[in-house]
């Protein structure tokens, strides 16, 4: 698996507290220049990201992001500013405490007013996969995969652990023929990338993946 094609697969990311302009700049900059899926970044970027860039930049975004414990009303809120702003995928976190409570009528009801405003726009879905029992992650596949989400999301990146292989073979068994992978938190270098694509994955979330493979060579 040569570099590019790896690259075509990594939403380019950086979400921390800090980001500044400039940080967010050359995050989209290096996008373009390495032909990542995407961008992903905080939602108060989204708008100054797309009157630089326009539509030469695929941008994603987050939503109730890194806990995902905010009211559906304020997740809409949140989905409809981005998307006014120029987001053209959303990534949300689901709210775990109603899944420890087994409220998984309200995830599903969560999940499916955020996609009746996505519309054709990607919906990935986070549900932080450090914090779930399998039973747990086997239900919320199919949950995902009812509401009509684009993707299931491992990890945050901000919670206790990311990404895990054994994950994505349990996602792959549980979830439907439309839904797509996407893993992130703690893939680090090009044997984790090639590893976790070739398990399934159609996105990884990144903030080295271009460090990495701007300097090294991936035979494939």
């Amino acid at each position: 698996m040569t570099a590019p094609e790896i690259l075509s697969h990594v939403d380019h990311t950086l979400l921390k507290a800090t980001a500044s302009w400039e940080e967010i700049r050359k995050l989209c900059t290096e996008a373009l220049q390495y032909r990542t899926a995407s961008v992903c970044i905080p939602p108060s970027y989204v708008r100054t990201v797309y009157e630089t860039f326009g539509d030469s930049l695929t941008i994603c975004t987050v939503i109730g992001f890194p806990l995902g414990y905010n009211t559906t009303a304020v997740k809409v809120i949140e989905t409809n500013q981005a998307l006014m702003d120029g987001a053209a995928e959303i990534d949300m976190v689901i709210n775990c405490g109603n899944v420890k409570n087994g409220r998984f009528d309200a995830v599903a009801e969560e999940i499916s007013a955020i996609k009746k405003i996505t519309g054709t726009k990607i919906l990935k879905v986070i549900i932080e996969t450090c914090f779930l029992t399998e039973p747990e992650k086997i239900r919320l596949c199919g949950i995902v995969t009812e509401s009509g989400a684009d993707y299931i999301k491992t990890s945050t990146g901000f919670g206790s652990a990311g990404a895990v292989l054994s994950d994505i073979a349990l996602f792959r068994k549980h979830i439907g023929s439309d839904v797509k992978i996407k893993a992130a938190g703690g893939i680090k270098t090009k044997e984790a990338f090639e590893a976790f694509l070739e398990a399934g994955c159609d996105r990884i979330g990144s903030s080295s993946a271009v460090t990495l493979f701007a300097t090294e060579k991936i035979n494939g």
